[in-house]
């Protein structure tokens, strides 16, 4: 006999709901107590981006509303303007129409956590546009309780990042207040997504539960947890990356050729401090060498051995081009008719046999020539002759670097005839030579007893006195070559210039009248200030602080103004004692986020963010299977972008994520979906985006049976359950099983 079950609707609703990750998560979800089975249904979702809600309507297959859930106040302290024409504050009502006037059993709500994320630097995340961001998990929380105040929904779970718990503290506080006045008894815990869907990821999450009191009295059990996975589990049941079948969710993208080498030498497991261990002089690597692989090119620079057959003769077979060299185990000496490449010859030794192509390089076409003393050589280049040894022959070519074309003349004794050619100095009271047509410097020089100041000697830069007499006017009559100057005490005013101009006020007088025309030489506006630049004498109990001030940093500040600047108008520089670089020891992740990071094929993913890319943290991976990868036919330059397959050290090829494999990790996809899944849009980075705020499916499927199964109970009437699952994290169960309205 057949047994009969009973399907019970268990209906769920998300604010915040991004692509629909939860949703789709919630839909898989399994509950059954005795014949009563659960059967999830999602009755829509809200989110602010359009594009987010295309792809709720498609993962969650009901329909999604775009709705703005700021406050007016919010939306202008987080646009930075007004809204546009026909915005509005949504109300309670608007969530009761998004959800088909439906009530739903479990509410979800994942608020935007961007104000929240270490990857928020604390004074971004203090500003006003953050914080309003951060009141949308109040705001939305109200909206929720105040649409179903009258029939309150069983369960809310309200999802965000750990760090909420310190930096929003205050709306956790507002939000647990307004809960239990809405009859909630609520508890907060951290947990990892990954561990609670299987996940190839670790994802730390916060988790705040509210169990309607009256509604639902049974405990709610923890969901089993489960060991995370290795990415490879995912990957590897997906097409290689770049099959186009898989669309363009799943496309390498395009790096520069140095980001591709980087990865290549981050070892599976770490990050650019791999980089670290690599010896680099100017820029090379002196232990490493990349060359295009054999199966692309057959052997950039290889050798063949000399039994083996070559490969195709090519029309540019040379040594750099391909395996076009050989190992040639014949002996020099061995070699009958050996050419001998620069060899050179003994006098009394035979020639090889002389070919068309004689030259130095291409064999021993060269002789040891004994005969270089036997006076037949007559080259000599730059060579002497003696006074008394005849002249060679006289050619065409006779300079002194073409043979012996110099002689040693010993005619330049102290009684000798004198030349043009000898260096000689007249005295300044001696008559000059006889001046020729070559008499240049030499034998043209004069000891000139004059010294350079005397204005005779030009006076370069000299300004002449106005009673001064000129020096001889010349054709460079410039100022930079003789006194070309003159002192002019005459102005440039007429006489009926203002008799004000480039006038300079007295410190203790007042000034003259203020004109249109503030130029310094159109009045009398320049003062004479007595006061040292950069010292202030300035009382300063009345007047502003010093410019360029510090503030020591146990001192107050004093007045924020309107225009504070460090440079120019008071002390708005603080000496900051702590070192630059430090984190504190609770933030070793925000101090470092592995960035060029490879992820090995067997280990688990950190948690996938909005915006992962290869180069600001791990999100490349240690592929081992094989990939074919287009011919390379020489090194790229270092900013040429392209998909590289480089193998690495490990034998695998370090890239980054698609796409595509991004939201498999977040469960949005399983593996053989990747021929039909997508995404709304062509943005690689919108993709991402969504991907990274989305809920993982398997999570929140996981969490959903759990409380599918506690509603059903309560449904049942049921409120104690013996089981061998442990009851959720303590504080939670607690809360979910006991009266906590009275505790602080």
């Amino acid at each position: 006999m057949s047994e009969i079950t009973i399907q019970q609707a268990i209906k769920h609703a998300h604010l915040f709901c991004g692509l629909g990750g939860g949703a789709k998560g919630f839909n898989k979800g399994k509950a059954r107590v005795g014949n009563i089975v659960g059967k999830f249904e999602c009755i829509g979702g809200i989110d602010v981006d359009a594009a987010a809600i295309r792809d709720f309507d498609r993962l969650s297959g009901s329909k999604g509303t775009v709705l703005d859930l700021f406050s007016l106040e919010q939306y202008m302290a987080f646009h930075g303007k007004a809204p546009p024409p026909g915005w509005r504050e949504a109300n309670p009502s608007d969530i009761q129409k998004a959800f088909g006037y439906q009530r739903p059993n479990i509410g979800f709500l994942s608020a935007p956590c961007k104000g929240f994320s270490g990857l928020l630097s604390e004074s971004n995340s203090k500003t006003h546009k953050y914080q309003a961001l951060n009141q949308l998990t109040l705001r939305g929380m109200w909206l929720f309780l105040e649409a179903y105040a009258d029939d309150p929904v069983e369960f809310i779970i309200f999802e965000n990042v750990p760090r909420i718990m310190q930096r929003g503290t205050h709306l956790l506080d507002q939000i647990f207040s307004l809960t239990r006045y809405f009859g909630y008894a609520g508890a907060s815990t951290k947990h990892d997504c990954g561990e609670l869907g299987g996940l190839a990821q670790s994802r730390k999450r916060y988790l705040g539960v509210f169990r309607h009191e009256e509604k639902v009295p049974p405990f709610l059990y923890e969901p089993p947890k489960r060991a995370l996975r290795g990415v490879g589990e995912i990957l590897d049941r997906m097409p290689l990356p770049g099959d186009e079948r898989a669309g363009p969710m799943h496309r390498v993208p395009n790096l520069q050729w140095k980001t591709w080498v980087r990865l290549a030498f981050v070892e599976a497991g770490s990050d650019w401090r791999s980089l670290n261990k690599l010896n680099v002089e100017n820029g090379m690597l002196t232990d490493f060498g990349i060359v295009p692989d054999k199966t692309w090119r057959d052997g950039t620079l290889g050798v063949l051995p000399y039994d083996a057959h070559a490969g195709a003769i090519t029309a540019q077979a040379e040594a750099t081009t391909g395996r076009f060299s050989v190992a040639d185990p014949k002996a020099f000496s061995d070699r009958e008719g050996y050419n001998g490449f620069l060899g050179v010859r003994t006098w009394d030794q035979a020639a090889a046999t002389v070919t068309g192509n004689g030259r130095v390089g291409s064999g021993p076409h060269s002789v040891a020539d004994p005969r270089f003393e036997s006076g037949g050589y007559e080259g000599g280049q730059y060579g002497v002759r003696a006074w008394d040894e005849t002249s060679g022959a006289i050619i065409n070519v006779k300079s002194p670097g073409q043979g012996r074309f110099a002689v040693s003349d010993p005619r330049v004794g102290a009684d000798g005839p004198r030349f043009n050619n000898v260096f000689r100095i007249v005295g300044y009271d001696q008559e000059a030579r006889a001046v020729t047509g070559g008499g240049g410097a030499v034998g043209g020089l004069v000891a000139d007893p004059r010294g350079a100041p005397d204005r005779h000697v030009g006076g370069k830069y000299r300004v002449v006195g106005y009673g001064e007499a000129s020096n001889t006017v010349i054709a460079g009559s410039t100022t930079g070559n003789g006194a070309f100057a003159v002192a002019d005490p005459r102005t440039t005013h007429g006489p009926n210039a203002h008799q004000n101009k480039m006038a300079v006020i007295g410190y203790d007088s007042h000034a003259k009248a203020i004109t249109g025309s503030g130029r310094v030489g159109s009045g009398a506006l320049s003062v004479a200030d007595p006061r040292p630049a950069g010292l202030n004498g300035r009382d300063l109990d009345r007047q502003r602080p010093d410019h360029y001030g510090v503030v020591a940093w146990p001192d107050t500040t004093g007045a924020i103004l309107g225009n504070a600047h460090p440079w120019d108008n008071g002390r708005w520089s603080v000496a900051d004692p702590r070192p630059v670089g430090l984190i504190a020891k609770d933030r070793d992740t925000y101090a470092n986020q592995g960035h060029y990071g490879v992820v090995g094929w067997e280990a688990s993913a950190g948690a996938v963010p909005a915006s992962c890319k290869n180069n600001n943290g791990s999100w490349s991976v240690a592929d081992p299977r094989e990939v074919e990868g287009e011919p390379a036919f020489a090194l790229p330059a270092e900013n040429e972008r392209m998909v590289a397959v480089i193998r690495a050290l490990d034998g695998t090829w370090h890239r980054p994520f698609t796409t595509m494999e991004l939201a498999a990790l977040q469960s949005l996809l399983d593996p053989e979906e990747a021929f039909t899944f997508g995404l709304d849009g062509v943005s690689d980075s919108a993709w991402r985006e969504r991907i990274g705020n989305a809920v993982p499916a398997d999570s929140a499927a996981a969490i959903a049976s759990v409380m599918g199964k506690t509603l059903l109970m309560a449904q049942t009437g049921q409120s104690f359950l013996l089981s061998s699952e442990e009851i959720w994290v303590r504080p939670l169960a607690i809360a979910l099983a006991v009266d906590t309205s009275s505790q602080p």
